[in-house]
């Protein structure tokens, strides 16, 4: 059910906010060069995939766990972005292609091997990872992964359709700050 929902709303959000994607993608263009950000992450059953985001950060920038992101390398459109949490949109489109959900635990980066270890034990890469969920929305981020890989598990444990409308509606309406770099 909640693949169908996953499709049906990441489709409707990609032609509802198109207009709004091309005047971010001239910004990001505009600002540096390079409007999208591509980064590995781990996925479903460990498998890796590529994540989209808006580039927020200068183009040379160390490929790191946000907590660890330096904040000098985030431009001023970036702090925008990220602030008005746009620079997930992309997101949308690796819920379409089933790299992720809407709703799911947060995609780690290939080399944060504490948090993968925390995950595997708990089975949470047995789902898809998400764009919000119950960590962001309690705003625990990857620099606790013991504490990241027990919530996830509890959000799992607890999955329902409530809860998966319920993580959606207090992402939209502000909630949370997940993996923001704290600026």
């Amino acid at each position: 059910m909640t693949r169908c929902l996953d499709i049906f709303l990441s489709l409707l959000g990609l032609i509802v906010l198109s207009p709004l994607w091309v005047v971010l993608i001239v910004l990001g263009y505009a600002n540096l060069r390079s409007p999208l950000f591509r980064q590995p992450r781990v996925g479903r059953h460990q498998k890796p995939f590529v994540l989209l985001k808006f580039r927020s950060m200068e183009v040379n920038t160390a490929s790191v766990a946000t907590h660890l992101a330096d904040v000098s390398a985030i431009t001023s459109y970036g702090r925008f972005l990220r602030r008005s949490k746009l620079d997930e949109l992309p997101q949308l489109w690796n819920v379409l292609r089933g790299d992720m959900s809407l709703v799911g635990p947060r995609p780690c980066l290939t080399n944060q091997d504490e948090l993968i270890r925390e995950r595997a034990q708990r089975g949470v890469f047995e789902v898809r990872p998400g764009i919000t969920g119950l960590a962001q929305v309690q705003e625990i981020d990857m620099s606790t992964p013991k504490l990241l890989a027990e919530t996830d598990q509890r959000m799992i444990s607890g999955f329902s359709l409530r809860n998966y409308l319920k993580y959606i509606m207090m992402t939209v309406g502000g909630k949370g700050s997940g993996d923001r770099v704290k600026m």
